[in-house]
């Protein structure tokens, strides 16, 4: 199943307006669960954080959190690139409509991207599992850090992430080159780049699991067997009827502590 060419109908339609663009935003951040998950960790770190703090937005897409980043603090300073040009293109548009003067996107491949001593918080958000080559990556966010800088990760884990649950299974998602993480690998991968603390935690518990096929797989698999028109006309009747079942298994999955999960959340400092 591939994402992109739903998630650029999508764009399409939802980037009309600066209007229909920031509401594509919100319905991204109550719909996605490990929006939850990232707000959360973010919420905690902006308590602390320089007013003028400099982030990186490592595999931005479509600038989900980079405008969440923004709206909670207009004074950070904030870098997102992404290896797509068309992405960055379009987010430099919407970010200029709207006056972020200090918001910027670049293109960039993160294997190579390094900006020495810079950053009070690097973001990765489902990233990670799209590159081979992840501990240049982490060597690279490590030096890309201030001292005492912090690294947030959110990728799939190795108990069923990218819905792949046996061997030989292929992903849901086939753009992954890495089927998920085992919670010990990425910890040691991100201490061998140096990171001097990490904490990894399970996201997409049980109740993560039943909210994250209700409220993405099987409309992503509805969409991509229908005519487009008639899945923006029903899509909508849909949600109306699971988003509530959603919205409690997310708030459920986000103040339980998982033994387990299909996600995990990372947290690295330098």
């Amino acid at each position: 199943m591939q994402y992109d060419p739903i998630k650029r109908h999508l764009g399409e339609i939802f980037n009309r307006t600066p209007f229909l663009r920031k509401l594509f935003y919100r319905l991204l951040d109550l719909l996605l669960l490990r929006a939850w998950h990232v707000h959360r960790e973010l919420r905690k770190w902006i308590s602390s954080s320089p007013e003028n703090a400099n982030i990186l937005d490592a595999g931005a897409g479509f600038g989900q959190y980079t405008y969440w980043l923004h709206s909670k603090n207009k004074q950070f300073n904030i870098l997102s690139v992404d290896v797509k040009e068309e992405q960055v293109e379009d987010c430099n548009r919407f970010f200029g409509k709207i006056g972020a003067e200090k918001v910027k996107f670049e293109i960039a491949d993160l294997t190579q991207f390094h900006r020495d001593d810079q950053y009070n918080l690097i973001l990765s958000v489902d990233v990670m599992e799209h590159i081979l080559e992840d501990v240049q990556v982490f060597q690279n966010f490590h030096r890309s850090l201030r001292a005492g800088g912090m690294l947030l990760i959110s990728t799939p884990s190795d108990q069923g992430g990218s819905d792949v649950h046996d061997d030989g299974e292929s992903s849901f998602i086939e753009e992954h080159v890495r089927d998920g993480y085992n919670i010990q690998e990425i910890e040691d991968k991100l201490k061998l780049a140096g990171f001097s603390k990490v904490s990894a935690r399970y996201s997409y518990g049980a109740p993560g699991k039943i909210s994250w096929r209700i409220s993405m797989k099987y409309p992503i698999l509805f969409m991509g067997k229908v005519p487009k028109a008639l899945g923006l006309i029903i899509l909508p009747f849909y949600y109306l009827l699971a988003y509530p079942v959603a919205f409690v298994l997310n708030a459920l999955d986000c103040r339980m502590k998982h033994p387990t999960g299909t996600g995990l959340i990372v947290s690295a400092w330098k």
